[in-house]
């Protein structure tokens, strides 16, 4: 066996351990559901990526959550679970999807701290108010350069934005080719990464977990 191939096979060795760390720890009845969510039109968070979002919350000890794009509310449920004290604002464009939401929030009596709000996100966050310290972005990705000037407005002091699916595919970094039709996708992402990248209020690291996170707290003040 040559050195190389030995060495290939270290690194994939590795990284399922590694992956086999990043599993949440969570309800068995929630995980069964997150997988028949994966194999379905909503598939929810990547496991690392899931994990790194709960490590994150636990981290800015948020007692507010905002969350943009609720699909069917299993991410919704882990935070709670993982944030007992915390209360949860999700805002969700598909009225199925809103619905079905609604009915696990029930299912695991997290009702009462969760605020739902069927609507477009772009017409709902200004209308909001108060600040959170966590902010979890994962609606339609074209959408993120707009949302960001509430997301701010939003955020509390050493609040933390953290953006789904920034990488997506390899496309965005360009590790892999873009295909035609997404080019226009691609480029309003790379936006808001230089966006919110420049943005001299926040500090800003994009990951490359799960399709990609970028993790941006905000200053206490300019200059800090």
């Amino acid at each position: 066996m040559s050195a190389r191939r030995t060495d290939r096979g270290k690194r994939t060795g590795s990284m399922d351990f590694i992956e086999s760390l990043m599993r949440p720890k969570l309800d068995a009845r929630l995980s069964q559901m997150r997988e028949q969510a994966k194999r379905g039109r909503d598939p929810s968070a990547e496991d690392d990526t899931l994990q790194l979002l709960l490590t994150v919350a636990r981290l800015s000890r948020a007692e507010r959550i905002l969350e943009i794009g609720t699909a069917e509310g299993l991410t919704s449920v882990a935070l709670l679970c993982e944030c007992k004290s915390a209360r949860l604002t999700t805002i969700e464009l598909d009225e199925e999807r809103y619905r079905k939401a609604k009915e696990n929030f029930v299912s695991f009596g997290v009702e009462d701290r969760v605020n739902a709000i069927l609507g477009d996100a772009a017409d709902v966050l200004p209308s909001l108010e108060g600040e959170f310290g966590l902010i979890f972005l994962d609606g339609p990705k074209v959408q993120y350069k707009k949302y960001l000037a509430d997301c701010k407005r939003l955020l509390c002091e050493n609040g933390v934005l953290f953006a789904d699916d920034v990488l997506l595919y390899g496309w965005v970094d360009g590790s892999a080719e873009t295909p035609e039709k997404r080019r226009m996708l691609v480029e309003h992402i790379r936006e808001y990464l230089r966006e919110v990248s420049s943005d001299p209020d926040f500090i800003t690291s994009v990951l490359k977990t799960g399709e990609g996170v970028a993790v941006s707290v905000k200053r206490t003040c300019k200059g800090d």
